[in-house]
């Protein structure tokens, strides 16, 4: 076996590498531009990388011997695939290692006796010598490695998505099976290594994702549900928390879905296994599940959501949230669109600490700190789009080609994204033991906190709610609430309130309760569009520039760009232009058209009918057929989406959609994930954006004045010629279009009918909060707003307002009153006016 030392090859082309028999190719893929590499909002589009499978995620980004070492997956592939091993250099250079042999991995661990970076299957040194553990020794989806329970200065565990289980010698890299990847009990392909003599895991769950060793066990979580049924319903049990000790099979801790597992140690393991503390973050329908081992016990604690795109009892939606050590006071933690401050010692008795830093929209796999700038490594486009098509989408056929980038950021960026939001239950409709208490559940962080209580109890039921002030474990009474029979109750917890935690218990038992705390922050944003969207057209512009949007496949690496002739609110087809990876926008010749048309096609059609508005607001019909009301603006909006004009839908991160409606983009979670339900405002852009879509990890949008005003914004890309342009940055740019804003309500002068409830109307992810009641009958009428605390119809009343025939009623509904949808029911029949005012 010859290995040359990495360090030897680093011209452009480069020479040979004998390993194992096999011969591979080192070679370097050079940034474009002579003056240094094209980067627009962290984006380095030449970095991008692609395969040709149904999903391009990476799977892990490691620093290590001067480099940064990345791996892609694909979405299904235990024995190996066409994504790749990436070593890049300090000035940008992407070396593609021709040691790869793909697969669907996202494992990485620093193995500091052998001086080794374990990386899928990649065994690298110190010198940047890769070997490989190929997948037909190793067969499965490498999802994570932990070190040793015995020998940890030789060997490591890998474990696999379908709960398989490996010893590697991590000098020789010979493989032992201890549980058997349970794609070995399909069909295999030849010369595969079936381990037919080894048992099988029985523990439920599917998708693997977490391995860690700590307090003389292995512990290991997946995340979802093999039953068809856990791709339709995300309340189902799904998941699992598990442990081993060392023989036999993994035994169950919690059935619940759970990701990362990690400690103090991070990707080195922790410095002292028998005491170090083992942490692992995961969900439910209800919130998300913090657990802690300590003393060889565990510990739960609750966490607000800020996204339900993550949700999906399958568990595909959820992309390896880790926890990670990025050179701060604090550990950073990503999960459910949150960035987190995740404090470097959290154990049971000190427990204070964990704070929301911002929410975010990329999808990210795995993230480190790389000199002076965060890396996050990406899953931005994926050809197959799994289960992710919904009414909004229409017909839109999917990208020509999976891809994804890399992301890098300041390390304050975390810090200044999204504003603060989450919410989550304690109990939804559950039954509930008298004097039980609820897990704690996070109540630092954030300025506006509303609490909801309910019962179906026919007598009153007392809730007791104690907080623990500092993470001690110490608790302290806060207050009891007493709920009148079937009754409920919205419940302000004042910023006055200090605390780490909070738990609630019934003084009875309660065949079905539910408690639920929903958080936000104060939005600070402008009403006005950031600098880098100048250029994107105003709805008053004279001329303007459409454009259909499709990445393209076939190893091309380009986006094609069908130019639009807008008038009015109708449009006519033109040239084919072409954006590159210098971000060039260059026409395509006569003899190339035909196949770009041919892509283009699968993009032209937009639907119609999910969007319209009335004189009370705008109104989106879902798949099943179902009324949702949004706030509206601009009646030149829903003519072009009635019309057929822009995109009101589309998957600009892996199995998420972005909804562009009146004027302000939506976060839209996947069917199976909510859908519309469960969606959030990003912001308000008051713009005319016709199409959009992702590529290289950059956002791409159309809809570009003719008149040129932007000649200093980067984030604008114009053809040569003037006749094209395009609006390029991040989808986490978004934010800086605005806080979220708008008018409407379920009912405008509308005839309704006694104690029939109106259409609900979006209220989540709304900063201040004015309502207009009008009652236009001629009887006097009380009207009771109801809000739905979690999205799923759990609907109770918050307040009521009787008034006179002709009167109307305006009020500010208070900051901490948080919920997903609010909906009136009138006492009698009447012609009444509901309206919300956003700002």
């Amino acid at each position: 076996m010859i290995l040359i030392p990495q360090r030897l090859l680093l011209t452009r082309f480069l020479p040979l590498v004998i390993f194992s028999g096999m011969v591979f190719q080192v070679f370097a893929k050079e940034p474009a531009a002579n003056s240094g590499p094209v980067e627009i909002s962290g984006i380095y589009p030449h970095l991008a990388m692609f395969n040709h499978e149904g999903e391009c995620g990476v799977g892990a980004v490691v620093p290590w011997a001067e480099r940064l070492w990345v791996i892609t997956y694909g979405p299904h592939l235990p024995f190996g695939s066409s994504d790749k091993l990436y070593e890049i250099t300090h000035d940008l250079r992407q070396i593609i290692r021709r040691e790869s042999v793909g697969g669907t991995p996202a494992c990485r661990m620093i193995h500091e006796e052998t001086g080794q970076l374990l990386i899928g299957p990649y065994v690298i040194n110190e010198e940047r010598e890769v070997r490989v553990i190929p997948p037909r020794i190793m067969p499965g989806r490498l999802t994570a490695i932990a070190r040793h329970l015995n020998d940890p200065a030789n060997k490591a565990y890998y474990a696999t998505m379908e709960d398989g289980l490996y010893e590697v010698n991590l000098r020789s890299l010979e493989v032992s099976c201890l549980l058997r990847d349970r794609n070995l009990l399909k069909k295999i392909p030849e010369g595969v290594t079936a381990y037919t003599n080894t048992p099988s895991s029985q523990l439920p769950g599917y998708h693997g994702k977490g391995l860690y060793m700590g307090q003389e066990r292995l512990v290991f979580a997946n995340n979802g549900e093999r039953r068809k049924e856990a791709e339709i319903d995300p309340h189902i049990p799904s998941g699992a928390l598990a442990e081993w000790g060392g023989s036999g099979d993994f035994s169950m801790i919690r059935r619940n879905q759970f990701t990362e597992v990690t400690g103090p140690g991070g990707i080195h393991g922790n410095p002292h296994p028998v005491t170090d503390p083992v942490w692992s973050i995961g969900w439910d329908t209800r919130s998300l599940i913090l657990m802690v081992l300590e003393d060889n016990k565990w510990h739960p604690y609750r966490l607000p959501k800020a996204s339900h795109t993550y949700d999906g009892a399958h568990g595909w939606h959820t992309e390896w949230p880790r926890i990670r050590d990025v050179g701060q006071k604090d550990l950073l933690m990503t999960m459910h669109g949150t960035f987190w401050k995740f404090p470097r010692m959290f154990s049971h008795h000190h427990s204070g600490g964990i704070r929301p830093r911002s929410t975010y929209l990329k999808i990210i796999g795995d993230f480190c700190r790389w000199g002076e700038r965060l890396v996050f490594g990406c899953d931005d486009t994926a050809k197959s789009e799994f289960t992710n098509k919904q009414a909004a989408t229409g017909s839109l056929a999917s990208p020509g080609q999976s891809q994804s980038n890399l992301w890098f950021t300041k390390p304050s960026t975390p810090d200044h994204l999204g504003p603060l939001i989450g919410w989550g239950a304690l109990w939804l409709d559950e039954s509930v033991k008298a004097a039980e208490w609820s897990d704690p559940y996070l109540l630092a962080g954030y300025s506006k906190r509303c609490l909801f209580l309910s019962h179906e109890n026919e007598t009153p039921v007392r809730f007791d709610l104690e907080i623990d002030r500092s993470g001690s474990g110490v608790w302290s009474k806060f207050q009891s609430v007493e709920v009148p029979p079937k009754g409920s109750i919205w419940k302000e917890l004042p910023q006055e309130l200090k605390g780490e935690w909070i738990r609630v218990r019934a003084d009875r038992d309660c065949a079905k309760a539910t408690a639920t705390l929903e958080y936000a922050g104060a939005d600070q944003r402008p009403t006005t569009n950031g600098a880098i969207f100048k250029g994107l057209a105003r709805l008053d512009a004279p001329e303007l520039m459409g454009g259909l949007l499709r990445t393209r496949g076939g190893d091309r690496g380009t986006l094609a760009v069908r130019l639009t002739e807008v008038l009015g609110t109708c449009s006519t087809m033109g040239k084919i232009y072409e954006l590159n990876a210098n971000l060039k926008l260059i026409p395509l010749s006569p003899k190339d058209e035909p196949e770009a048309l041919q892509e283009i096609e699968g993009v032209s059609e937009m639907p119609r009918g999910i969007l319209q508005a009335d004189e009370a607001s705008l109104t989106f019909v879902d798949s099943m057929g179902k009324r949702w009301r949004l706030p509206k603006s601009e009646p030149l909006y829903a003519e072009m989406a009635k019309q057929g004009v822009v995109r009101i839908a589309r998957e600009v991160c892996t199995e998420r959609d972005l909804l562009n409606c009146e004027g302000t983009f939506y976060e839209l979670p996947a069917g199976n994930a909510g859908g519309i339900a469960m969606v959030r405002p990003i912001a308000t852009h008051h713009r005319w954006i016709q199409d959009f879509c992702s590529y290289r990890g950059l956002l791409v949008m159309s809809g570009i004045e003719k008149k040129q005003g932007d000649d200093n914004n980067p984030h604008i890309i114009r053809s040569e010629d003037g006749k094209a342009a395009l609006w390029v940055g991040v989808a986490d740019d978004l934010w800086k279009l605005g806080k979220p804003r708008g008018q409407g309500g379920p009912w405008k002068a509308t005839p309704v009918l006694a104690n029939e409830p109106s259409d609900p109307y979006l209220m989540r992810g709304f900063d201040h909060k004015i309502l207009t009641l009008i009652n236009h009958g001629n009887v006097r009428t009380t009207f009771i707003l109801e809000a739905d605390c979690s999205g799923e119809g759990h609907w109770a009343a918050f307040r009521q307002f009787t008034l006179n025939a002709g009167h109307q009623l305006d009020c500010r509904l208070p900051d901490w009153f948080q919920a997903s949808w609010v909906r009136f029911i009138a006492s009698t029949n009447t012609k009444a006016t509901a309206t919300l005012t956003y700002d």
